[in-house]
């Protein structure tokens, strides 16, 4: 290793031999990485190479390439950092989280609240009325009536739809028209907290018609679940003091046309995109045109007339108000629940219809004054609690 060098004038074959100067160039070219440092060389009194009187340190080459390896990464960071690119990705913030929670809760709260006003006052117009073919057609032809004046107007945008979309709402319009008609007239038999205690168990229902006819299997959580509904169910009908097979067959047969209602929606309407307020009015309008000459084959206007004579000389005026209101609120309960749908997961919803029902039985005792027996009101609950824990076992 070649710690110092030394030259003195008597060393003239260093200076003047070429094959030297090579030499010495060549070693110290060689040995240059491996010394981090050069000692002074001894002074002489004659002339030297070195004549620094300070050390000189020399860098490893190591550190010198990693520095500007460094340098250049920075460099392309700091160029990327400069180009703007949107951000794919979606945060919720507290102030948006809090408004998605307030609107959906809102839609609960008035979804509720139409259901129980609908629900008395058909109750009522039933009870002074009882033509329930009529009642139903009126309930569609208001909703109708609200939709195309919307569009008309365009206070709501009207819908795209084409002659594929009605055909296939035909079959879910038809479901749609037997389950309404039929719960109309489960309720001019019976009280209404009795047709919601039977329309609790339409989830029995749902498994049962999935299972045989569209060969669907479900967790065992499921097929328990439903144990509750329908002995809950059972336990009411037996202990209702107002019994009316005509209302229970009415409650069971909505039961039944609303699951083929949804299978049907599920089915059809795949790769249609309508929103859940105008798909609702084209079910309306569609379901109106269904159900108006069966309402008139099945009745017909000689009895409405003198049914519509009869209530109005023992209600007064009064009667005109409530027809209009059961009309109006059976759409808007139906139109807010179905704008729900769009907002929340079908989970939620079903919980949402479960504490529905909850309201309007209890609601509707409180209002109309309905006998209930202590074993009727635990199969009511019993029915619910299973309705309930079908919801969460679904999932």
């Amino acid at each position: 290793m070649i710690s110092s060098l030394k030259c003195t004038p008597s060393s003239s074959s260093l200076t003047t031999s070429p094959f030297s100067t090579r030499k010495l160039l060549h070693l110290q070219k060689a040995q240059f990485s491996a010394l981090p440092t050069i000692q002074n060389a001894q002074q002489d009194k004659g002339p030297s190479l070195f004549t620094s009187q300070k050390p000189l340190y020399l860098t490893s080459t190591d550190s010198f390439i990693k520095t500007r390896t460094t340098k250049n990464l920075t460099e392309c960071q700091a160029y990327e950092a400069d180009r703007s690119r949107p951000l794919e990705i979606n945060i919720d913030l507290p102030n948006e989280q809090a408004a998605q929670k307030f609107k959906i809760g809102l839609y609960f709260a008035t979804w509720w609240a139409l259901n129980v006003v609908f629900n008395i006052y058909n109750k009522k117009v039933l009870n002074a009325f009882p033509y329930p073919w009529l009642t139903s057609t009126l309930s569609l032809a208001a909703g109708s009536l609200i939709m195309l004046v919307s569009w008309a107007t365009r206070v709501a945008e009207a819908p795209k739809v084409n002659l594929d979309f009605w055909k296939a709402l035909l079959p879910v319009a038809v479901a749609h028209t037997i389950g309404h008609v039929a719960a109309t007239v489960s309720m001019s038999k019976v009280a209404v907290s009795f047709t919601h205690i039977i329309k609790s168990g339409e989830p029995a229902f749902s498994v049962l018609v999935s299972k045989f006819f569209l060969g669907e299997a479900f967790p065992l959580p499921v097929y328990l679940s439903l144990l509750p509904i329908i002995g809950g169910c059972a336990l009411s009908a037996v202990t209702e003091l107002n019994f009316n097979m005509i209302g229970f067959m009415g409650a069971m047969i909505s039961n039944l046309a609303f699951v083929f209602r949804n299978i049907f929606s599920k089915k059809g309407m795949k790769g249609m995109s309508v929103s859940g307020m105008n798909y609702y009015a084209c079910l309306s309008i569609l379901s109106l045109l269904i159900l108006t000459p069966f309402a008139i084959a099945v009745e017909g206007p000689k009895l409405w007339a003198a049914g519509w004579q009869t209530a109005v000389s023992q209600i007064g005026p009064n009667f005109v108000w409530w027809v209009v209101a059961q009309s109006v609120f059976y759409h808007l309960y139906n139109q807010v629940s179905y704008m729900s749908l769009d907002q929340i997961s079908p989970l939620t919803f079903s919980i949402g219809n479960t504490m529905k029902r909850i309201s309007v039985i209890v609601s509707s005792i409180l209002i109309f004054h309905t006998p209930l027996r202590p074993i009727n009101a635990l199969g009511a609950a019993i029915a619910i609690l299973g309705t309930f824990l079908y919801s969460q076992a679904k999932q």
